[in-house]
């Protein structure tokens, strides 16, 4: 039914102003629209929308998650800035806070101003 539909994913701040400093200046994603309620990006042809809320209480998990090429230069390019990667006690991280999962891939969290955890993934090679 929903196969063939467009995905939009939902984060939620509690600053407009400074949600849509980090995922359009910092994160680089492109600024679709704002209102009063939400700042939409376009993120890779998904619709990321950074819906407003009275208080948040971020989940103990990752919220939202980008599949890139090189995950030590795009952490490396995050730490450029300002973004630092969350650090988890047993997980192994390198020092770039990369950790490698046993199927071989790569991933790196970091979080948004509101405390949502955000990652980036490679993928092992082929």
């Amino acid at each position: 039914m929903l196969a063939s539909a467009a995905l939009v994913a939902f984060a939620p701040t509690t600053d407009l102003d400074r949600a849509q400093a980090f995922y359009g200046d910092t994160l680089g994603l492109a600024l679709a629209s704002r209102d009063a309620f939400a700042c939409s990006f376009d993120a890779q042809g998904t619709t990321l929308r950074v819906i407003l809320v009275d208080s948040l209480t971020p989940a103990p998990w990752t919220v939202l998650g980008w599949t890139v090429p090189d995950v030590h230069a795009t952490v490396r390019a995050l730490a450029g800035r300002g973004v630092a990667c969350t650090r988890y006690d047993g997980m192994g991280q390198d020092d770039d806070g990369v950790w490698t999962a046993p199927s071989g891939d790569q991933v790196a969290w970091f979080p948004d101003p509101d405390g949502n955890t955000l990652s980036v993934t490679q993928a092992r090679p082929a």
